[in-house]
């Protein structure tokens, strides 16, 4: 990890591990540093979780789970999204937490007015940290990752978008070359 880490910084990509001010990454207050994983959760702890989701769904209309992973890629998803704004939610996996919170919020605010969500695009302006393309996955696919969302909207129905975004080198999944540990579970093509 402190390899790729690395590697970002020398693209200009700073990977942001440190405490900042949230406002100045235009993330929501409630996404700085939220874990979640029922693994190693005492029951209090999730009840508290559920709670912290529940408080930031009233107050912003969403929340952002990040999950730290052990031996596989960490992960990122938003819950709410889709009921308040009617967007799809948003899968991102292998980004540090907070920027993973950023294009989260980003993302809800490029989109929310609109409902338009340009699949398969390469997106130049979600974040000027690099472009990224959306693409649809199902959310069969994402049954082991976005347990808050599965349990916010129980039997209701509601769509994913993954955010895909290019290794330290520039290049996409399906390009020659690429070279990077992000989970790909929607149908992506450049």
């Amino acid at each position: 990890m402190k390899e790729h880490l690395e590697r970002l910084k020398q693209l200009g990509i700073e990977a942001i591990e440190r405490t900042r001010n949230l406002k100045s990454l235009n993330c929501r207050p409630t996404a700085s540093n939220t874990l979640y994983h029922q693994k190693t959760m005492t029951d209090q702890q999730v009840k508290e979780y559920h709670e912290k989701v529940a408080d930031a769904m009233k107050k912003y209309g969403y929340h952002s789970t990040f999950v730290f992973g052990d031996s596989t890629p960490s992960f990122c998803y938003s819950t709410g999204v889709y009921k308040r704004f009617g967007i799809p939610e948003i899968f991102i996996s292998a980004l540090p937490q907070n920027l993973s919170h950023e294009l989260i919020a980003n993302y809800v605010s490029k989109f929310k007015d609109n409902g338009l969500i340009p699949l398969n695009e390469k997106l130049q302006n979600l974040t000027d940290r690099f472009p990224a393309y959306l693409i649809e996955v199902s959310k069969d696919m994402l049954t082991d990752y976005i347990l808050s969302s599965l349990r916010f909207y129980g039997n209701e129905d509601f769509e994913y978008v993954q955010l895909v975004y290019p290794d330290t080198k520039g290049h996409f999944p399906d390009d020659i070359g690429y070279d990077y540990d992000q989970v790909i579970l929607g149908r992506f093509k450049n």
